[in-house]
């Protein structure tokens, strides 16, 4: 890729294949030490990184917490209840205030589509994106090519259904360019209220409906995220989930199952699926600090693989 010097992940864009899986090598490395009883390494000793999150999250802010500390970095995170931000500071005036701690790193989750790239222009820090609005979540498509990585070998000519809420989830976005750079055939699948116009231009095609998803080796369920919804996309759960809920009945021999979390058991996914020898969420979860660590290493330390961000 581009010989420039690593600045920020604010979306897979930011990373071709070869960038992609030097990453995930890296993660590799960091699962070996994982198993370990020392489970640190002292690459970023003495450095600072921030968690910056303006939204709720449990496994991508304990992630990135336990990935800087296996680094041996000195770990900051600041919710937006109980801060400053609940007194009116700005996003900008945040960042500038905690940029005067010197960090290394800050790592921004937003419900605001471009916050990751507005805090990229406001700090000499490094950036990373855990998520900003309905636009992209870079480290969990990481995470969740790795999972897949591990499982099948390689993405090149795998089939991957991503089901559900593809409107509002950057998940989606970012698993779909991430999934497709890999190698894999994409098709995405919802009710057609739920299915963005254009997103075929992503790389994917898409349906309305679950037929031919038993061809599919991966199936990849959203949450319904009806924080980010303003009006019904669909009558109701009940029947939402009468239709595209991923049972054990509408899953063949063969088939993995994954989701990002938090689960709606029940609703997107059934219970016996979700606790089924078949389902990746456990092993996401698990690669999720290795990825993160990688990330964060590679920006900091490693030679380059992201690009600037223009």
């Amino acid at each position: 890729m581009s010989a420039l010097m690593p600045r920020h992940l604010v979306s897979i864009d930011d990373l071709d294949r070869d960038g992609i899986e030097r990453v995930l090598d890296r993660a590799e490395t960091f699962a070996e030490v994982s198993g370990r009883e020392i489970k640190k390494v002292p690459a970023l000793r003495g450095r600072t990184v921030v968690n910056l999150f303006y939204e709720s999250s449990t496994r991508t802010l304990s992630s990135f917490e336990l990935a800087a500390k296996r680094l041996s970095a000195d770990v900051v995170s600041v919710r937006s209840a109980g801060s400053s931000v609940d007194k009116g500071e700005s996003l900008k005036d945040t960042v500038r205030t905690l940029s005067a701690y010197d960090p290394a790193a800050i790592v921004i989750r937003s419900p605001h589509a471009g916050a990751a790239q507005l805090v990229a222009r406001w700090t000499d820090a490094a950036v990373v994106n855990a998520g900003d609005g309905k636009h992209e979540h870079p480290t969990q498509a990481l995470l969740d090519v790795f999972t897949l990585r591990r499982r099948f070998g390689s993405l090149d000519d795998l089939r991957i259904w991503i089901v559900g809420d593809v409107a509002h989830s950057r998940v989606a976005r970012s698993d779909i360019l991430a999934f497709a750079r890999m190698g894999a055939a994409v098709t995405v699948c919802g009710p057609p209220t739920l299915i963005p116009r254009g997103i075929e231009t992503l790389g994917c095609e898409s349906s309305a409906t679950l037929d031919g998803i038993e061809e599919a080796d991966v199936v990849y369920v959203l949450r319904m995220q009806q924080e980010r919804m303003t009006q019904a996309f669909v009558p109701s759960l009940r029947e939402y989930a009468d239709v595209y809920q991923i049972g054990p009945t509408r899953l063949s021999s063969g088939q993995v199952v994954m989701h990002p979390g938090p689960v709606n058991r029940g609703v997107e996914l059934a219970s016996a699926t979700i606790d089924s020898d078949r389902a990746l969420i456990s092993e996401q979860v698990k690669a999720g600090v290795w990825v993160r660590m990688a990330v964060l290493y590679e920006m900091l330390v490693g030679s380059p693989v992201l690009a600037a961000v223009a």
